[in-house]
């Protein structure tokens, strides 16, 4: 038995007990039903996303494409040092290796120049930061705050962290996507030690969008409210720039944001979907929504890690789906070079989300999520070349081939789908 296994057990038991997720789930096999016909490239799509989420449409807006760490992080720290007055940066993951370096000190670089810097990390997933890099930030007088300490009398909402990853230089720039600050983020993507990942960065009104979404939790962990022209200034729209939006997303009773944004999109699909997910575990009513998506005549094409998926019982929770979602049309693919960490969605080759959200009810459900959503063909031909590139690298699993895997490997499923729900 892989090595991981014991430890994900235990890992998964832990969240179960420690979660109060069932309080507000939606349970079983109530799925979802479009009462429209909508088109993504239209302005009645964008209108109910906008009603559904609670997220603004705005106009004239760019958006920049950034594909693993050779790319992501030049950006990142050029983000950082254009700096004027505030400097935001929210993140799930903040580890080890010259990188978490590099960006402790470009942060202390500006807020020794006067830059008011807010720094927040959630408490369980930047546990292995350096807390060295916290001290030598802070003498410079960057403001270091984490997001839901583990607490006692706190233990039953240890499953629901901050997983948004959001960096916004004087409420104009902004950047958001699925990589952490670690070592196993830089580099190309190329072999198991460097991941493979997608972000973006962001100039016009819905940088306001971003912003919003790290005041959001820098309020809870602090009680301070960000406002004024450092952090909300006037945003006019960028020549040429397109519509998108800033969907965020909480934990809460009843259906996220992020839950009623990522059925939409998938309902409203025509003639293709192209879905990038670091972690694949979704619960029965996207699977059928998926599945009916297929059989309207949608591709639809999933593209998940392979063996070097760092989780691997999210990644078995995930291959459970496999035989009813191949029987029916769905075509699922494993990238084999690294683990495969982006998270984004294309629909129609018009409208693209990259950001956060996972497709499993971890994104869905327990955790705060943020994604960048785009109608553009332009981006969306960006990020479906990159998808393209990607699936060269993978391994394609067939209906009838898939049927015949061992019953071992059907045991693992078994076991991953059981705990699916707090994956």
């Amino acid at each position: 038995m892989n090595k991981r296994w014991p430890a994900a057990f235990a890992l998964a038991g832990i969240a179960w007990y420690a979660s109060d997720s069932l309080r507000h789930r939606r349970e079983g096999g109530h799925g979802y039903e479009l009462e429209a016909s909508l088109d993504v490239a239209g302005d009645s799509f964008l209108r109910a996303t906008e009603a559904l989420t609670g997220a603004p449409v705005s106009y004239g807006n760019d958006v920049e494409l950034l594909v693993n760490g050779d790319n992501i992080f030049p950006a990142f720290l050029e983000t950082i040092g254009s700096a004027k007055k505030t400097l935001n940066l929210l993140t799930y993951v903040y580890w080890t290796g010259d990188i978490a370096h590099d960006v402790a000190d470009a942060l202390s670089q500006r807020a020794r120049a006067g830059v008011i810097c807010n720094v927040l990390l959630d408490a369980v997933g930047a546990m292995k930061m350096d807390t060295s890099l916290v001290s030598s930030m802070e003498e410079a007088g960057v403001r270091v705050r984490r997001f839901r300490p583990v607490k006692p009398y706190a233990i039953r909402r240890i499953a629901n962290r901050t997983h948004r990853k959001i960096l916004v230089a004087d409420g104009r720039i902004g950047m958001t996507g699925g990589v952490g600050i670690a070592q196993e983020w830089t580099g190309n993507g190329d072999d198991p030690e460097h991941w493979r990942d997608t972000h973006v960065r962001v100039r016009g009104p819905v940088v306001r969008g971003l912003q919003g979404a790290f005041a959001e939790n820098w309020l809870e962990a602090t009680g301070e409210v960000l406002a004024g022209d450092g952090y909300l200034p006037e945003l006019g729209p960028v020549d040429g720039g397109g519509a998108m939006q800033v969907m965020r997303s909480s934990a809460g009773v009843g259906d996220t944001d992020a839950e009623a944004l990522y059925f939409l999109a998938i309902a409203s699909s025509r003639e293709s979907l192209d879905l990038t997910s670091a972690y694949f575990a979704p619960r029965p009513a996207f699977i059928e929504a998926l599945v009916e998506a297929s059989h309207r005549g949608v591709e639809v094409r999933i593209l998940v890690p392979g063996p070097h998926m760092d989780k691997e019982i999210v990644r078995q929770a995930g291959r459970s789906t496999y035989e009813r979602l191949l029987s029916q049309g769905v075509r699922i693919f494993e990238f084999q070079p690294t683990m495969l960490h982006a998270k984004s969605m294309v629909v129609d080759g018009i409208w693209s989300s990259v950001g956060s959200v996972n497709f499993d009810n971890r994104s869905f459900q327990l955790n705060d999520e943020a994604t960048l959503c785009v109608q553009s063909r332009r981006f969306a031909a960006q990020l479906l070349e990159v998808f393209e590139q990607d699936l060269a690298h993978s391994k394609e699993f067939r209906s009838g081939s898939w049927r015949e895997r061992p019953l071992r490997q059907r045991a693992f499923e078994q076991a991953g789908r059981i705990i699916r729900r707090e994956l």
